[in-house]
């Protein structure tokens, strides 16, 4: 049984790329109720960084493949409706993306959310490295399958030459580490310290 959103005043969204990294898709200038509810994948599509964007750069997409073996995995969110503007604003629909409505197979069921399909593909294409980065971020933050995670550190990625637009990608990546996070074996690393 197919599942949707049980409200009008929300919907449901399937991010695969950046957007599965909380930190970006939660903006102020995308989707700022999105909440994730579930992670799950899409049959007959398999994901690439096919879709050119303006700074002809690879950004994510989800071909359509038609073998059902194919399976693209992300994270599925509930957002406000009110929000929907500014996520089709910054994910750019209707230039560069369209806007369909898949099939996400879950644990708890199937569920149809809206998505963004690139609206023209062009290979090859090298993401930015912060880009990349971001993708892989948002499916370590949501616990895709170990596989899957591995196989998208595969791509290939490239240095962004706008130094500055890097930088604060980068910074919303690593958004702001808590210093514990540092603090790994405190008793270890005298020791590795004067052991070299």
């Amino acid at each position: 049984m197919l599942k949707t959103s049980n409200s009008s005043s929300t919907f449901l969204y399937f991010a695969y790329g950046a957007n599965m990294l909380s930190r970006r898709l939660t903006a102020p200038n995308r989707a700022p109720s999105a909440v994730a509810i579930d992670i799950g994948f899409v049959e007959g599509r398999r994901f690439s960084f096919g879709k050119v964007s303006r700074d002809k750069s690879g950004k994510s997409h989800l071909e359509a493949t038609g073998n059902p073996l194919d399976r693209a995995y992300g994270v599925l969110f509930k957002v406000n409706v009110k929000d929907k503007p500014t996520l089709d604003i910054a994910e750019g629909l209707g230039i560069g993306y369209s806007e369909t409505n898949i099939q996400v197979v879950t644990a708890t069921g199937v569920y149809t959310a809206q998505t963004y399909v690139a609206s023209f593909r062009e290979d090859p294409l090298l993401p930015y490295q912060w880009y990349k980065a971001s993708v892989v971020a948002g499916a370590v933050e949501h616990d895709l399958p170990f596989e899957y995670i591995e196989w998208l550190r595969t791509f290939e990625s490239q240095p962004d030459a706008n130094a500055r637009r890097g930088t604060e990608r980068e910074a919303l990546i690593f958004g702001d580490l808590p210093l514990h996070r540092f603090e790994f074996e405190r008793g270890r690393r005298p020791a590795a310290v004067n052991e070299a």
